[in-house]
Order: structure tokens, then C-alpha cells, then sequence
């Protein structure tokens, strides 16, 4: 669309992100997915599959995914959706593209689970005809499967994250104008961060100056549930939440915080120097900070994840590091979801080798760190990248540290 974020209101002098229109494109796109995968319906709780199916936004409640909401979406475009009874009223007055919605509990109990079962889901799968149907399910509580399986025997449950994550993979120029503006948000923050920093400081008190700017700009909760903020001895190895740990003269401190806004993350992650940096300091930020380049180089259509993941490896042989990578991924895919695949140097055996393509967003996130050097020796930069025809563009902001680069 516009190739930048142009600002998140609602204007009157110039075309912005349509939402009526983003919903009739993703439901083509699940609808289109359900045909190739010969199937009936997805009834989904995942939070950010309920999120991308309705638009639905809630309370969020930490430890409660796939008791709370779910969506029930079939072939011919029927949508239900199921909410928490606090959500009941709102839903049935702002959003008028749900069909039908019903109330539950939280769906922690087995009497709640078999009273929801019987009463709310059986009877709608009856009237939509599923009753005999293929349906995708992504996760739920054991007790919700064993009671689907119960009461609707006929019922044939298939894998609805393999269905929903290739949809969501690649993202529409409205998905993309969404993302600019959640990292635009999530670059702000990160610079308000940075500004917070200084000797005598707590790390989570960076961390809330972070989420006051992070509120004040509209972004809905961080990329994370818990900020990011370490400084010091605490990024080698890395402690990945804010401390009590006072900020001291000599620290590198990282920050990764990031925002989602109206359903999609910017996930943006800089390190920065207290006072001046160390010889050892400079040596590792540079490293990083070359082999972010590398990779983000290395991006381009009809790639292997494989192989970004190996332009980083050799940048960072050239300062003997290649060895202290974080156990970890080094990029993962953005969206609907903070965290979602294709994923970039997942170090876990089973991990998936995609093939890029133009539409996919990447947070790109090296850590290496070094023990026993004072001040810590840890550093991550993250950026949020597009894959373009042309290759990648960068959609993140927030600035390098110029003296870990001097």
C-alpha cells in the first residue's frame, strides 16, 4: 500500500488500511485453504487465530489460551463465535460481521466443558451440518477434545495449524500496512527505552517508561508479556524479562519490547551502551550487528531459510564468534502472532527449511553473547524485514548504537 506507516487513525483525506475489505480477504484465503485440504470447517481457539477469523478483541487474561474464546468458521462463510460471557454484549453491538455469538465460562472444569459441549457446540454443528463433517482444530484442554469426541463421534478432527499457518504466512498489502504501523509503534517504544536509560536506573523502570509511550501511542500490549530488559551480566547468558537490577556505568543493555496494534506485532530489539563501551563490547555489538547486515542481504524470493540463517554464521566467523549464538532461533516469522512460523536458524532437530516468498515478514534477531566480560558481553539487534520481489526491505527504524560501532 504505501510502503511506510502513514499514521493509525481513521482520516478522511486519503485511503488507509480498509478493514471491511482485510476481513473478506482473509475469509477467502481460509475459505480457499478449507477446499484444498478438503475441509468442512475450522473451529479454532487460539488466540490469534480467533483475533485473524473475527477481529475479536478482549480482555487478555495470562494462562488462559483456548479456554476462553473460539471461533467456529465453515466453508460457506458461517461464522460463530464463542466469548467469555463478560464479552457477550460488546461483540453483539460493535461487530456486525458476527453471525452468531454465544457465551461460555471459562472452560477450566470438566462440568463446564460437558455443559458447553452439549449445549452450544453440539447444537450448532447440528444446525450448520457438521455433524458428519472433516473440522480443523488447532489446541485445547484435553477435556474439551475428549468431550468433542464424545458427544460428536461422527465428527472427523483433523489439523487446523497445518491448514492456518500457511494462510497466514505470506500477508496481504493490508496485513503489511497494518504490521508498518504496529512497528512504527513498536520503534517508538523502543527509542523511549533507550532515552530511559542511564547508571542508577532499574531495568524495569526502563521497561515502564517503555509501556507508558507504548499506551499513549494506541499500541494493545507489547510483543511481549513480560518487557525485555536486561542489562549487564544479565544479557550472558540472558535473563529475557526486566529486573530490579540497577543499570551501572559500562552495562550494555538490550531492550526488546515491541507493540501489536489492531491484531499485528512489530517486533523491534536494539542494544545499547551505558557510559562507553569495552574493546570486548565493541567487538561483539560489531559482530552482531555485521551479521544482521549479512542476513538481511541474504533475503530474497525462492531463498532457503537455511541459508540466511548461514550468511549470519559466516559473518560472524570473521570475529570468532560463530560458536556464542544463542540456542535459538535466529529470526521467526510476524503478524497475527508475535512469534509464528516460517522460522529462520531454528536449532531444534524437526525444524522446517521454507522456502521464502514475497510477503513474508521476519523479525531477525542474532544474539551472541560472551561470558565473564564486565558490563556484560551480550547483544541482540532485531528488525522487522519484508521479503519483496526485489529482495528485502526493512521495516524497523530504531537507531544502532554509534559508539559499540566506533
Amino acid at each position: 500500500m504505501w510502503g511506510y506507516a502513514p499514521g493509525p487513525f481513521q482520516v478522511d483525506y486519503e485511503q488507509r488500511i480498509d478493514f471491511s475489505a482485510l476481513r473478506q480477504d482473509i475469509w477467502a484465503r481460509v475459505r480457499a485453504a478449507m477446499e484444498r485440504h478438503d475441509v468442512d470447517a475450522v473451529f479454532l481457539w487460539r488466540d490469534e487465530h480467533v483475533r485473524y477469523l473475527t477481529g475479536l478483541r478482549v480482555i487478555m487474561i495470562q494462562y488462559r489460551a483456548t479456554t476462553t474464546y473460539g471461533v467456529l468458521y465453515t466453508r460457506q462463510g458461517d461464522i460463530v463465535l464463542y466469548v467469555s460471557s463478560g464479552e457477550l454484549e460488546r461483540v453483539r453491538r460493535a461487530m456486525p460481521w458476527i453471525h452468531e455469538v454465544l457465551p461460555i465460562p471459562i472452560m477450566d472444569e470438566p462440568g463446564l466443558v460437558e455443559d458447553v459441549v452439549a449445549k452450544k457446540v453440539v447444537p450448532m454443528f447440528q444446525r450448520l451440518n457438521l455433524e458428519k463433517a472433516r473440522v480443523a482444530i488447532d489446541v485445547m484442554s484435553h477435556q474439551q477434545l475428549r468431550a468433542y469426541q464424545r458427544y460428536l463421534p461422527e465428527v472427523e478432527w483433523v489439523d487446523g495449524d497445518a491448514l492456518m499457518q500457511p494462510v497466514r504466512m505470506v500477508k496481504s498489502p493490508q496485513e503489511i500496512a497494518l504490521i508498518e504501523e504496529a512497528t512504527a509503534i513498536a520503534d517508538a517504544v523502543t527509542q523511549a527505552a533507550l532515552d530511559a536509560v542511564r547508571a542508577g536506573v532499574r531495568e524495569c523502570e526502563v521497561a515502564a517508561e517503555a509501556m507508558r509511550v507504548l499506551f499513549r501511542l494506541g499500541g494493545e500490549f507489547a510483543h511481549l508479556a513480560s518487557p525485555f530488559v536486561a542489562s549487564g551480566e544479565r544479557m550472558a547468558p540472558p535473563a529475557r524479562f526486566a529486573t530490579d537490577k540497577l543499570i551501572r556505568n559500562g552495562d550494555l543493555v538490550f531492550i526488546d519490547i515491541g507493540a501489536c496494534w489492531n491484531g499485528y506485532f512489530g517486533d523491534v530489539g536494539r542494544t545499547m551502551i551505558c557510559g562507553k563501551p569495552s574493546p570486548e563490547q565493541k567487538r561483539i555489538y560489531r559482530a552482531v550487528y555485521e551479521a544482521q547486515m549479512a542476513g538481511i542481504a541474504a533475503i530474497r524470493p525462492g531463498v532457503r531459510a537455511s541459508q540466511v540463517a548461514a550468511a549470519y554464521k559466516t559473518a560472524a566467523a570473521r570475529h570468532g564468534l560463530e560458536e556464542h549464538f544463542i540456542d535459538l532461533f535466529i529470526g521467526h516469522g510476524v503478524g497475527a502472532a508475535p512469534t509464528e512460523p516460517p522460522f529462520v536458524g531454528e536449532t531444534m532437530p524437526g525444524a522446517n527449511d521454507p522456502v521464502l516468498e514475497p510477503g513474508m515478514v521476519f523479525a531477525l534477531e542474532p544474539l551472541i553473547y560472551v561470558e565473564g566480560v564486565r558490563g556484560g558481553g551480550g547483544v541482540r539487534l532485531e528488525d522487522m524485514v519484508l521479503v519483496t520481489d526485489d529482495g528485502a526491505r526493512v521495516l524497523s527504524r530504531a537507531p544502532y548504537d554509534e559508539q559499540l560501532l566506533g
